[in-house]
């Protein structure tokens, strides 16, 4: 159970190294009951292409006629109405961003899942590539049933009971909106503040998980082989400006981040408006993470007169939501000069127009959503995707401040967490799970699939692979000299207090001398 998961390695578009993104649905599941443990794309088709792997069978399908349409929810409807095996599938396909090359693009896969960060869209747009399907019908050899069946039952029940789990089924990871909003730790407006106001009815309620879960969820669907069912959809309903008492309705994917991404830090509160700015980042098939922060930087920059009318094209004025939705198709079509530059990511963009100091970017990609310490930010500085979570440096900041206050502390830490993801990621195990995967569940598990591993032996494996993965980076062109701390993040308090500029000196001092322990120079 919850074993769901497929991973994308490649050279990112956006930070020009390691790139590394994770998607649930079926994509996982399909891909290893056709056959395989991977599929390697290489080189680039001259027209546009998609792949379909049925099992043993790999065709390349003419995509002229689909190069163009610009919504990857269609794409992928009309795949699936000319490819077979429908419930046994997985259709991972871009949008226009894809194809213009945004190099924070993602890859939708099923109806509402990502590999989102880092620009494998692009990457895809690149080699006329608009899609793969892979079906497969095979079965997986276990080597003692009774047993698999024993433990099976046992983490499955682990994944149903725990109050964690009811809380993602629930209401999911928006539960946090609130809670990080009061103790300061929700960026907003570009991070001018760690809160989206005060009061009871307050920004920040009116786009909560709670909020959204009692007007607004119209689905929660699950991942194949998961029993959670934490992914919820808003029933988003509009009327036809034409015809009167004729609605229509779509059903709008909604977490954490994309609420962060595109509500508190563009100022919107109006739950219909970020939903319809939510909805156009899925068409278009770009991260909506990245995509919000850019929007942040370049509303900010509009405001302090770095850029014109002109290049904006549209009002981007905190809390319009509106704009933004037209924003959002203005960088996926990369409309003129500023909008092409901002497709490029915000640490482009603000190197061409100024405004650096503003720019919450780590190493290129761009700041998450959790302003909840020097923890958080050190993991998305030292992390391998400059991802919250590489290390759940957010986590450490709440549960354990005394440590994250502590630069050499928090980075060992920070290092012991990265390895030991690393080994549940290489095992595609969702990280909700991670309480439930210990090394002992894990070695317990692999058992009757005839894999012999000790709880022991896993934890060194997870180091050898932060070790190669790392190296992997470095290979790749990362180069810790040129990461830089964004300057806006020591400016404005977090729940642990102010960021210190030492802090993080004295954190990556350390980070290279454990990284130099391991072989390793950065």
């Amino acid at each position: 159970p919850m074993g769901s998961k497929a991973v994308a390695v490649f050279k990112s578009p956006l930070t020009g190294n390691l790139g590394e993104s994770y998607a649930g649905g079926r994509a996982g599941v399909a891909i290893r009951l056709a056959g395989y443990g991977a599929i390697v794309i290489t080189g680039a088709s001259e027209t546009p292409v998609y792949l379909a792997i049925h099992d043993d069978k790999v065709y390349f399908r003419s995509a002229r006629g689909l190069w163009g349409v610009y919504s990857s929810i269609t794409v992928g409807r009309i795949i699936a109405e000319r490819e077979p095996k429908a419930g046994r599938r997985t259709i991972m396909r871009i949008g226009l961003a894809g194809e213009r090359l945004v190099r924070y693009a993602c890859v939708t896969t099923e109806t509402c899942r990502h590999f989102g960060r880092l620009g494998l869209g692009a990457v895809f747009g690149s080699k006329k590539l608009k899609a793969i399907l892979v079906s497969g019908s095979k079965t997986v050899k276990v080597e003692k049933k009774k047993e698999y069946e024993k433990v099976y039952d046992e983490i499955f029940s682990e994944a149903t009971r725990r109050d964690l789990m009811k809380k993602y089924h629930e209401i999911g990871t928006s539960i946090n909106v609130v809670p990080l909003s009061i103790k300061g730790g929700l960026p907003t407006m570009n991070l001018k503040a760690g809160r989206f106001g005060s009061e009871k009815e307050s920004p920040a309620e009116m786009i909560s998980g709670e909020r959204f879960a009692r007007e607004m969820l119209g689905r929660r669907i699950s991942c194949a082989s998961c029993p959670v069912a934490c992914i919820h959809l808003a029933a988003l309903r509009e009327e036809y400006p034409t015809e009167p008492y004729f609605y229509k309705t779509v059903f709008v994917p909604y977490d954490y981040e994309p609420i962060y991404a595109l509500g508190s830090m563009l100022g919107v509160c109006d739950p219909k408006g970020l939903l319809r700015i939510i909805h156009k980042a899925e068409v278009f098939g770009i991260d909506a993470i990245s995509t919000g922060v850019c929007l942040a930087w370049a509303t900010e920059a509009y405001e302090k007169g770095l850029v014109k009318k002109e290049d904006v094209i549209v009002d981007l004025s905190w809390g319009n939501s509106e704009a933004y939705v037209k924003a959002v198709e203005l960088i996926a079509r990369r409309a003129n000069e500023f909008y092409s530059n901002l497709a490029m990511g915000v640490e482009h963009a603000s190197s061409v127009y100024g405004g650096k100091e503003f720019a919450l970017s780590f190493s290129g990609n761009e700041m998450p959503g959790y302003h909840t310490g020097p923890a958080a930010h050190l993991g998305y500085l030292i992390g391998g995707r400059h991802s919250h979570l590489d290390s759940a440096g957010y986590s450490l900041d709440q549960k354990k401040p005394d440590v994250a206050l502590n630069p050499e502390k928090a980075v060992e830490v920070l290092v012991k967490e990265e390895s030991w993801r690393c080994l549940l990621n290489s095992l595609v195990i969702c990280l909700f799970a991670r309480g439930i995967y210990t090394a002992e569940c894990i070695s317990k598990a692999l058992h009757p699939l005839g894999i012999e591993k000790t709880p022991e032996e896993l934890v060194k494996l997870g180091e050898e692979i932060y070790v190669e993965r790392y190296r992997l980076k470095v290979d790749l062109g990362f180069n810790l000299e040129k990461a830089r701390v964004p300057e806006r993040i020591l400016e404005v308090p977090t729940p642990l207090g102010k960021l210190e500029k030492s802090y993080f000196d004295k954190a990556l001092k350390k980070f290279r001398e454990i990284l130099a322990s391991k072989g390793l120079k950065v």
